[in-house]
Order: C-alpha cells, then sequence, then structure tokens
C-alpha cells in the first residue's frame, strides 16, 4: 500500500482526507476539525481543497434537500470517531 501523505506535520494521509470527505467534511477547516491538517503550516491547503473538489460535497447535497439535521449528525459523527474524546470529572481526575 502507498501511503500519500498530505499534511506532514500531523502524518494525514489522502486516504484519509477522502474518507472524512465521503463522510461529510467539505471544507479544509471541517477536515482540519476532525485531522488537524492544515493547522500547523498551512502548506496542505490547497492540496486539501484539490482533494475535495468543487461540488462532490455528500453534506451539501444533504443540506440542499433540507436534511441539514441528518448532515450535522454525520459530521458530528465523523469528529467524534476521529478524536475519541474521553471525558473525566474533575473528582475523578484529582
Amino acid at each position: 500500500m502507498c501511503r500519500v501523505f498530505v499534511c506532514s506535520c500531523f502524518g494525514v494521509t489522502d486516504q484519509q482526507i477522502k474518507e472524512h470527505a465521503a463522510a461529510g467534511a467539505c471544507t479544509p477547516r471541517q477536515i482540519a476539525s476532525v485531522s488537524k491538517a492544515g493547522t500547523d503550516c498551512g502548506s496542505c491547503v490547497r492540496t486539501i481543497q484539490g482533494l475535495l473538489g468543487r461540488g462532490a460535497c455528500p453534506r451539501r447535497a444533504l443540506i440542499e434537500k433540507g436534511e441539514t439535521a441528518l448532515a450535522e449528525t454525520a459530521l458530528a459523527e465523523t469528529a467524534l470517531a476521529e478524536t475519541a474524546l474521553v471525558e473525566t470529572p474533575l473528582s475523578e481526575a484529582a
């Protein structure tokens, strides 16, 4: 398997960008929120824009159909899956 790194700073590959896009991330900012790609030196932002293309956004298509809630849920699920945040109450952290 050949890995093509789009973001050297955070080790994000073109395949990961494509997976995020398929899951509903339509802009470089949305890609950054789930992967950090483009948030350090910024040299990969244009490549990310190129990978995202124009008009091929599943989330945008859902919004145009009036299914905004479904699109937002899909994006939120993608973000949670990528960050895998685990919140610990302050009382347990001490």
